[in-house]
């Protein structure tokens, strides 16, 4: 029996009820200017997704096996952020360079500090990764997009420029969620607002449905020979429901809801909104011992 398999038939078939068709779109600007003028949205996700998670394997793991690093590989990670996943993986580039790009300083400085003084080469680049012209062609013989794709403007010339400036036998690694993921989340959002008769056109999903696991493959099919998708799931359990309440509000902006100003929500709506998610989550960890959220995600290996 796989233990790390979450997946039943109930929660699929609630996904086909609970998830909409559409979802939010977001600009470069919004993410540069709004979720990421300072880390603490990367900082409140990783730290959930690494302190309530249940697979004993975890994302960076899944990660580095995708990667087949030998440790003397030129690596280039796009949308960079603040290089957690990075600082994981130097290790496995002790004799390889690592290249950061990201759109917003903030978070490139962050990353900045977080890798100086190691001995693996580390250059930082502040553009959008839809422009990789600061590059040199067959420059990389890694290239990285992990959950940060959905907010580049031109997807096309994104994966243009990666097939561009990677070496032949190249990998090129997007990571991406289901639509899906996170069900449980959604589903106590979702409820909470329908019981506020909140706006329609606030009912979207996350906005990596622009590039998920399940439309990916063929977007990428046009620019690479060989796409391979490799799964992971995990499972989030809280006991208490403030750290859920903190990857919620903070980690995904009431999921997406409070992403960019709204003249119609005010602060007395998102507390309404928190009230009524964390009763949901208090009832759910007293009536099975904690609160699940299901991450169904993975990766595009593109060579």
């Amino acid at each position: 029996m796989d233990l790390t398999d979450f997946r039943t038939p109930a929660l699929d078939a609630l996904a086909q009820k609970i998830i909409p068709t559409r979802h939010f779109e977001f600009s470069a600007a919004t993410a540069r200017d709004r979720f990421f003028h300072d880390t603490r949205m990367l900082d409140v996700k990783q730290w959930v997704h690494n302190a309530f998670r249940t697979n004993p394997k975890s994302m960076l793991d899944h990660m580095i096996d995708n990667l087949a690093l030998t440790g003397a590989e030129d690596l280039l990670d796009l949308g960079c952020g603040n290089a957690f996943v990075l600082e994981g993986l130097r290790p496995h580039l002790a004799e390889g360079t690592i290249t950061g790009l990201d759109i917003a300083p903030a978070v490139l400085e962050a990353a900045r500090q977080r890798l100086h003084g190691t001995a693996t080469a580390c250059t930082w680049i502040e553009a959008s990764a839809d422009d990789l012209s600061m590059l040199g062609d067959d420059a990389f013989d890694r290239v990285m997009a992990n959950y940060m794709i959905h907010y580049v403007p031109d997807l096309d010339r994104c994966f243009s420029e990666v097939r561009r400036v990677m070496r032949p036998g190249g990998i090129f690694q997007l990571t991406t969620d289901r639509t899906d993921s996170m069900l449980e989340m959604y589903q106590v959002h979702f409820a909470a607002l329908k019981a506020m008769n909140a706006p329609e056109d606030l009912f979207k999903a996350t906005p990596k449905g622009r590039l998920s696991l399940a439309n990916g493959a063929g977007v990428l099919g046009k620019h690479f020979e060989q796409i391979q998708t490799v799964d992971w799931q995990d499972q989030l359990r809280f006991t208490d429901p403030e750290p859920f309440m903190l990857f919620y509000e903070v980690g995904h902006n009431h999921c997406c809801v409070s992403s960019e100003p709204d003249e119609r929500l005010s602060e007395d709506f998102f507390g309404e909104l928190r009230d009524r998610v964390r009763a949901q989550v208090t009832q759910a960890i007293a009536a099975n011992g904690y609160f699940a959220v299901m991450k169904y995600t993975g990766s595009f290996l593109c060579r």
